[in-house]
């Protein structure tokens, strides 16, 4: 079975949305806030490379892959993610709104086609950005991984990376952590099943 991984930049107030500055269509004032008021440090930054090399999948919501596929498939940053598949989970996403330059593509329209997808052989799939996807995946208990980057700040605004839903607590266990000079701590987590 593969490990699925929830990879996130977050506030201390638990907001994912927005942190690399935000698209015209996302509308979060404080856009950016991972690149603003908080010094640069590329150690503090060093797991997201581990995930690009560890990474043999990519998942993303609708709203993550319209607004990743036009730019990530030509940005130097993401090269080594070009040719791994990617998942998309969406209902509405139409195959002919899948890019061409970006690897094999498969849409997935259920939680339940998640689940199988995790059933494949393979090693893990990473999803990055796709808040609202990530919130439901956890509610139905099919992440089994979280990278964390907790940066100090605090939003007050902003999509959030769990939802409200009242449901049955879930433990996770302390796999690494760290905090950096900035002020940036990492969170490795495991589900605890």
């Amino acid at each position: 079975m593969r490990t699925l991984i929830y990879t996130a930049f977050v506030s201390l107030d638990g907001v994912v949305d927005s942190p690399g500055g935000g698209l015209p269509s996302e509308t979060h004032r404080s856009g950016g806030w991972t690149y603003k008021d908080i010094e640069f440090l590329p150690e503090a930054y060093e797991l997201k490379g581990r995930e690009t090399e560890e990474a043999t999948a990519l998942m993303f919501g609708r709203s993550s892959y319209e607004a990743f596929s036009p730019l990530w498939p030509d940005m130097e940053d993401f090269a080594a993610l070009k040719e791994l598949p990617k998942y998309v989970v969406s209902t509405t996403l139409g195959q002919d709104a899948l890019v061409d330059n970006w690897g094999d593509i498969t849409i997935l329209r259920s939680l339940e086609d998640v689940a199988k997808a995790k059933e494949t052989d393979g090693g893990p799939i990473v999803i990055h950005g796709s808040a609202t996807l990530a919130r439901n995946l956890s509610d139905a208990g099919l992440i089994d991984r979280y990278h964390l980057l907790v940066f100090p700040v605090l939003l007050g605004a902003g999509k959030r990376m769990f939802s409200d839903t009242d449901k049955d607590k879930q433990m996770l266990k302390v796999v690494e952590s760290e905090t950096y000079a900035n002020g940036i701590t990492k969170f490795v987590y495991d589900v605890v099943r």
